[in-house]
């Protein structure tokens, strides 16, 4: 049985519901969406109904609850290796999960200054030094990682790596924070993807605003 379904929140702000949607989307994995916005200040309380911790994403199949985008990324990838979601050559599947597991963990100070925004129109936004830190650390695994493969994304095709990246392309274009020849070449690359772009244009179909969010 592979009837998958994932419930994500606004796709305006939700950068934590696009990796996961964009991996399986991009990757041609089927699955069912069900968007549940955040119209409550305190977050929607049917999302206590979905997942053990009360947020989305969480992907539904059978009786599995998977409640967050890395491990819904790693799931979908083991029911579909032909998605090949992960790079085959060890060290570079490696190198993938580590790219990965450090965007899931880290870059608060972007994350916390720049949140994720379809809606926004691109303007330059004053950052701080942390902020600029994050940046740069992204710069350089990006530039690293292009070189070795050879573009167009991170390790050649697109893997779950660049669906964990996806919102810092947002986040790099509407607030201006990165203007590198490498770096936008890679956030083309990723802005091009049809399954990208059918995210941004649900994103600017949404009526919801949430005022926190908006920098």
């Amino acid at each position: 049985m592979r009837d998958l379904t994932l419930y994500i929140g606004n796709k305006r702000y939700s950068s934590w519901s696009l990796r996961p949607w964009l991996a399986m989307e991009a990757s041609g994995i089927p699955f069912k969406e069900v968007l549940i916005p955040f119209d409550f200040a305190a977050g929607n309380p049917r999302f206590r109904e979905l997942s053990p911790v009360g947020m989305v994403p969480v992907l539904h199949h059978g009786k599995a609850r998977i409640w967050e985008s890395l491990a819904i990324i790693e799931y979908v990838a083991e029911l579909y290796p032909e998605a090949q979601l992960w790079p085959e050559d060890r060290i570079e599947r490696a190198a993938a999960r580590a790219l990965s597991a450090e965007m899931h963990a880290g870059f608060r100070a972007l994350r916390g200054a720049c949140p994720m925004n379809f809606g926004r129109k691109p303007a330059p936004l004053a950052v701080n030094d942390a902020v600029k830190a994050d940046v740069a650390r992204i710069e350089t695994m990006w530039r690293d990682a292009l070189e070795t493969s050879g573009g167009p994304f991170l390790f050649g095709h697109f893997t779950a790596a660049d669906a964990m990246y996806a919102p810092v392309v947002n986040r790099f274009e509407i607030y201006e924070l990165a203007d590198s020849t490498p770096t936008l070449a890679y956030m083309n690359a990723v802005k091009s993807l049809p399954a990208f772009q059918r995210w941004r244009d649900g994103a600017l179909a949404e009526s919801w605003v949430v005022p926190e969010d908006e920098v």
